[in-house]
């Protein structure tokens, strides 16, 4: 399926995803098919353990962007990833510089905050 084909199949409540979290999702998508081969682990075994229909494995195993994130998390779990879901967005090195810069700038009195005073 491409990514037009991909942004198509959305809900329309949806908002379309960015080709590069399209193709994140399918590279993940197939990190956790090959995880499930190489564990011997059947689809419909698997879907089972998961908690989802074997359909809904399938759409998760191409990266589909309307599955829900707590699948993709249970799936690592059931797969013994699920150390792994720690490692998402752990280093936040921007927000941590942003943060300091927000900290060391002096902040301006406003003219409504001097009148209270």
């Amino acid at each position: 399926m491409g990514i037009l084909a991909n942004i198509c199949a959305m809900s329309k409540s949806s908002l379309p995803a960015f080709p590069t979290v399209l193709k994140q999702l399918a590279l993940f998508g197939e990190r956790v098919r090959l995880a499930r081969a190489r564990r011997g682990l059947r689809t419909e075994l698997f879907a089972e353990r998961v908690g989802v229909s074997r359909e809904t494995l399938r759409r998760m195993e191409k990266g589909d962007p309307t599955i829900a994130i707590g699948t993709y998390l249970r799936a690592l779990r059931v797969l013994g990833l699920d150390k792994d879901i720690d490692l998402l967005a752990a280093d936040d090195e921007l927000g941590r510089k942003l943060q300091d810069l927000a900290i060391t700038k002096p902040r301006l009195r406003t003219a409504a905050s001097a009148f209270r005073n």
